[in-house]
């Protein structure tokens, strides 16, 4: 399968209702206005122009669990779109945002993953995001605060 992997502009933005619901997710434009001011960096992994996966940097979120200024950078929405899932997409597009992060400098890259998700654990376990450094609940449930090493 040919891909590409390309960093989102803003315009595009709409295009990844391709991969997850927009109209049903609370942050959408939350996230898409970090994106038009610079705090986060959305990557799309395309087919044949066709938005399949995505995953984001973003510089500050306000918990330094997630966020150090020039040192930890928080790996945010991982998503990749039913149907293509377990075909390695998600991996790819791990490495790509880690690559990129360490090419900015960044020491560190955190996630937050459910608990029960348990498809997407086995895979931060398997780039690396072995040192769990909060694990809690919130309103979805309980989930962990996972960090890696670039």
């Amino acid at each position: 399968m040919e891909y590409v992997i390309e960093q989102l502009v803003p315009s595009d933005y709409k295009k990844c209702s391709n991969i997850w619901n927009m109209n049903k997710q609370p942050n959408t434009q939350k996230w898409f206005n970090e994106i038009v001011e610079g705090n986060r960096l959305v990557f799309v992994y395309k087919v044949n122009d066709d938005f399949i996966g995505e995953g984001a940097l973003v510089f500050e979120n306000g918990d330094p669990d997630y966020t150090i200024k020039g040192q930890r950078i928080y790996l945010s929405r991982m998503i990749v779109k039913p149907g293509y899932r377990n075909k390695g997409i998600g991996s790819i597009i791990v490495d790509y945002l880690a690559d990129y992060a360490k090419q900015l400098g960044y020491k560190e890259m955190s996630l937050g993953v459910d608990i029960d998700n348990v498809s997407a654990r086995h895979l931060y376990v398997k780039k690396g995001f072995i040192n769990i450094i909060f694990e809690g609940e919130d309103e979805y449930g309980k989930y962990v605060k996972l960090i890696k090493t670039l």
